[in-house]
């Protein structure tokens, strides 16, 4: 595995998926600074309602 900021094989698993701790701050700073980004998509009241009733359901088969 290497890691994503440096392309270095990762010898040390603790900071993985890092090599090291400075490529983790590295990446932790990159979406502090917005350089990462993903899009969002807007979710209408219907969607809404219909997760808050599937949730319900199923907490209700659990709690029988």
């Amino acid at each position: 595995m290497k890691c994503p900021i440096c392309k270095k094989e990762i010898e040390d698993m603790k900071y993985r998926p890092f090599c090291s701790k400075r490529c983790a701050d590295i990446d932790l700073g990159n979406w502090f600074n917005e350089k990462y980004s993903f899009v969002a998509q807007e979710v209408d009241e219907e969607d809404l309602a219909q997760l808050a009733n599937l949730a319900e359901n199923e907490k209700e088969e659990q709690d029988s």
